[in-house]
């Protein structure tokens, strides 16, 4: 019972209105360094070490193992 009343407390001071604003410009964030990122420090790496980041990819294969368990 404490603990709706606390939560009662803690969303009529405002503070929930100030985690939801608080969480928007986070994720708007988030997109901001993103973009920055991919747009900018990405293609001045690129230019530095004459590499194209877009192409780079690794690519994981599976592994197949004999009745030992050794992958071959």
């Amino acid at each position: 019972m404490g603990m709706l009343k606390e939560f009662k407390e803690f969303a009529v001071k405002g503070n929930l209105v100030d985690i939801a604003v608080g969480f928007v410009m986070g994720a708007a964030f988030k997109q901001v360094v993103t973009s920055f990122t991919g747009g900018i420090v990405s293609p001045l790496i690129g230019l530095v070490f004459k590499a194209d980041f877009r192409d780079l990819k690794y690519v994981i294969t599976e592994g197949v193992a004999d009745a030992t368990g050794k992958v071959t």
